[in-house]
C-alpha cells in the first residue's frame, strides 16, 4: 500500500517486493509512484535474471495481477491481465491471496519495512527514489536478508535457470491486431510500418502481435515470427535481427 518512504518528502509511493515465502527472503524490492502492471514485470525480471523461474507466485487481488468480474467475488479463472498471461507462459501457477492474514509473512515483512527502512533512508542522506532504487539492491537488501532470512526446511533450490531466452518476449504487453490495408499496424496512436520479408508478400488483414517492452521498444510477432522491431515513437530499429 501507498506509504511515505522517502524522508522529507510527504509524497506516497508503493515499495514492490517479491520476498521467499519459505525463508523471508527478499529478492527483488523497488520503490515506484504506483505499482502495476510494468512494476510487476521489473519485479518478475530482476528475480528471473539473478536466480531463475520458480514454480508458485502467491499476490493480491489487485486489479494488474488478476480480472475480478465482481467486487467481494473470487477472480476469474479464464480472463488473464498482461501480468496473469505472462506467468502462465513462463509456466508459474498464480495464486490469489483472499484475506492479510492469508499472506502473514508479507504483511509482516512490510510492517518492519515501514518502521526500519524510512530511518535508514535517513541515515543514508538518500532523498529521491532512483537513489533509494540504488541503495536497495546494493545495500540494504543483502543486509536486511542477513538479519531476518531464515533457512529454509529443505537444501537445495528450487529455481530453474531459463535456457530458452523468451523471458523478456513474454514479460511485455502482448496484444494482437489486423494488419491494414497499406501493410501497417495501429498501436496507441502510432502507425507501425511492416517491413519486406521473407515470409510472405504482404500482412494485409493478418492478425499479428504487438510487443510492448517495459522501455517502451516495440516488436511485431506473427506467430513465432518477429517481423520488426521498434523504437518508442514507432521509427523502425535497424539494429534488430529479425527471426524468419
Amino acid at each position: 500500500m501507498p506509504f511515505a518512504w522517502l524522508p522529507g518528502d510527504d509524497r506516497q509511493y508503493d515499495l514492490v517486493v517479491t520476498l521467499d515465502d519459505a525463508t523471508s527472503a527478499i529478492y527483488s524490492g523497488f520503490i515506484v509512484a504506483e505499482e502495476g502492471t510494468a512494476s510487476s514485470f521489473r519485479a518478475l525480471a530482476e528475480v528471473i535474471d539473478k536466480y531463475g523461474l520458480f514454480c508458485e507466485l502467491y499476490t493480491d487481488r489487485g486489479s494488474h495481477y488478476f480480472h475480478t468480474p465482481k467486487a467481494g467475488e473470487p477472480v476469474s479463472k479464464s480472463v488473464q491481465t498482461q501480468v496473469g498471461r505472462a506467468l502462465a507462459q513462463l509456466g508459474i501457477r498464480h495464486i490469489a491471496a483472499y484475506s492479510p492474514e492469508a499472506r502473514g509473512r508479507s504483511e509482516r515483512a512490510f510492517r518492519t519495512l515501514q518502521d526500519r527502512l524510512p530511518k535508514e533512508l535517513a541515515l543514508a542522506g538518500i532523498t529521491t527514489v532512483a537513489a533509494a532504487n540504488r541503495w536497495l539492491a546494493e545495500t540494504y537488501w543483502p543486509a536486511h536478508n542477513a538479519a531476518f532470512a531464515v533457512a529454509s526446511a529443505e537444501a537445495g533450490s528450487a529455481f530453474v535457470a531459463d535456457r530458452t531466452g523468451r523471458v523478456r518476449d513474454i514479460l511485455c504487453i502482448q496484444e494482437e491486431r489486423r494488419v491494414g490495408n497499406d501493410n501497417t499496424v495501429k498501436w496507441r496512436g502510432l502507425s507501425l510500418q511492416i517491413p519486406p520479408s521473407p515470409l510472405r508478400a504482404h500482412f494485409v488483414r493478418a492478425t499479428v502481435r504487438v510487443h510492448e517492452y517495459p522501455d517502451g521498444h516495440l516488436a511485431i510477432f506473427h506467430g513465432p515470427h518477429r517481423l520488426a522491431d521498434y523504437d518508442p515513437q514507432g521509427k523502425p530499429r535497424n539494429d534488430a535481427k529479425l527471426a524468419a
